[in-house]
């Protein structure tokens, strides 16, 4: 395995080569990050990969993503994510900052270390999930949403058209697997035509822009959130405004959608009532449905990429296309 790996992460893969207590170092890979989970701390390290949607092919450009990443995250877990850190090369090997010798040859961010069986995905998993959970959640977006930017360039992305761009695409990025297990000919004609009907509100888009559209998480599901002695939201998109500026609503249909995913409807619908009562955008219910079907059909394209990418193997594909296949059914319920 080692040797497909950047010669840095080889090296950072021994205990001994971390100055602070490290039993074990796991390696646990994206499509887009290398995470390397040592002791008390998680080192992330993100890819050189172009997918147009993100661009982190060279050494500035990850440098900058990576002081995005702090910035933005420290938002909601300022006590979890530490600094940006540096790898030089030295004579021997290679160390976490140069000290003055030597040119970095990259760029990270360094994370504490969350209780893993905290997790939102394993608290589900173990049946564990309650309203009190629901509660904090809320307690803690909330207030994160009322303070976050919005106005001028931001409320731009909340137009008809903006919204558009980013509803549409998932269209075109995934004709080509109609057919091809997942995905059938009758829901893509649904959900595309409920998506293209939808959006021809244009003064629900408009209204809701001017007051609701916000520098959001982007990325608001089970999967990046922790449920520990607090609410802790991490992982939040920096590399794409576009995914990152959004209605409220889009960001909360996310989680409400994964809850309807994970066979949870009650906690779904007990979110959204929560949310909307604590937070008095009750208009978010005339978008909901809408937002629930774009992030299921999302949801479900990721699942198609890695179903069909030519490194998966046997299993991984069959449990990606079972995934893509109940998102896209989730996608055609809230279409319908």
């Amino acid at each position: 395995m080692s040797s497909s790996l950047p010669d840095f992460i080889t090296w950072f893969l021994n205990p001994a080569h971390y100055d602070h207590p490290v039993d074990r170092v796991e390696l646990v890979q994206t499509h887009i990050s290398y995470v390397l989970l040592a002791g008390d701390f998680v080192y992330k390290i993100k890819k050189p990969v172009n997918f147009g949607f993100l661009d982190f092919t060279t050494l500035e450009k990850r440098h900058h993503f990576c002081r995005q990443e702090l910035l933005l995250n420290r938002r909601l877990c300022p006590d979890i994510y530490l600094d940006v850190f540096s790898v030089c090369r030295q004579q021997t090997g290679f160390s976490f900052g140069c000290d003055g010798a030597g040119e970095p040859v990259e760029y990270g961010v360094r994370m504490k270390m969350m209780p893993q069986e905290r997790m939102m995905g394993r608290v589900i998993a173990s049946g564990e999930l309650n309203e009190s959970h629901i509660n904090d959640i809320v307690a803690t977006l909330v207030p994160f949403y009322e303070k976050a930017a919005g106005g001028g360039e931001i409320a731009g992305f909340g137009t008809p058209l903006a919204v558009s761009v980013n509803v549409l695409e998932n269209f075109d990025q995934t004709r080509g697997f109609i057919g091809k297990g997942a995905l059938q000919q009758r829901q893509f004609d649904a959900i595309s035509s409920y998506a293209r009907i939808f959006l021809q509100n244009e003064s629900l888009f408009l209204e809701r822009s001017a007051k609701r559209v916000k520098d959001c998480h982007g990325d608001l599901y089970s999967a990046n959130i922790c449920l520990a002695d607090k609410v802790y939201i991490f992982d939040c998109i920096e590399f794409n405004e576009r995914f990152r500026y959004c209605d409220v609503a889009s960001d909360v249909a996310f989680l409400a959608m994964d809850l309807d995913f994970h066979g949870l409807p009650e906690l779904s619908d007990f979110f959204i009532d929560r949310f909307v009562a604590a937070s008095g955008d009750t208009g978010l219910l005339a978008v909901l449905p809408f937002y629930k079907c774009y992030r299921a059909y999302v949801r479900g394209k990721i699942g198609l990429f890695t179903a069909h990418a030519a490194e998966v193997d046997e299993a991984t594909r069959k449990k990606a296309l079972a995934q893509a296949e109940k998102y896209f059914w989730l996608a055609e319920k809230y279409a319908s």
